[in-house]
């Protein structure tokens, strides 16, 4: 299952076939700003690989995103992460750093809470940011999100947010 198409954006699942448009957006040291450092060729691979075992896991994951016309936006989508020891749903999302600034996060992860809310059924839906990422923060609350904890788990302290779904 997928989330909603919304008024600019669908979603598909992400294959192989994408790995040059995400080794490109993960490889960029602009979109990967608040991560340790930008994925290679072979972590995207990884990534892709990671995302594909999720669907067959639980039938969801990380989404490409796409114009209706098919030009790639970015991934977005919900997996289940660490946080202080337990799971949670996390919506993540990463846009070309050409395209940010338009709205597409946002528009693409509420279209990825409804789908939590609608399919997955979770009560509570989380965003893991990096303290110093004002624009993922702005996506997180633009979804109803507010600061639940800081996660302690890794070797950066992140900001965990959430929003009920009840």
């Amino acid at each position: 299952m997928l989330p909603h198409p919304t008024a600019r954006l669908r979603f598909r699942q992400m294959t192989m076939a994408d790995l040059d448009a995400m080794s490109l957006m993960l490889g960029d040291p602009d979109v990967m700003t608040y991560y340790p450092f930008p994925k290679t060729r072979d972590e995207a691979t990884a990534w892709i690989e990671w995302t594909q075992a999720n669907y067959v896991r639980h039938g969801y994951g990380l989404w490409i995103v796409e114009t209706h016309d098919g030009d790639f936006v970015g991934d977005c989508g919900v997996t289940w992460q660490q946080v202080n020891g337990r799971p949670e749903l996390e919506v993540g999302y990463h846009v070309r750093r050409e395209l940010q600034g338009r709205g597409y996060a946002s528009e693409a992860a509420l279209a990825c809470l409804e789908f939590a809310r609608d399919v997955v059924g979770v009560g509570l839906l989380v965003a893991i940011v990096h303290p110093d990422n004002a624009a993922s923060r702005r996506v997180a609350e633009r979804l109803g999100m507010r600061h639940l904890e800081d996660d302690l788990g890794g070797s950066v302290v992140r900001t965990v947010m959430g929003v009920e779904l009840g």
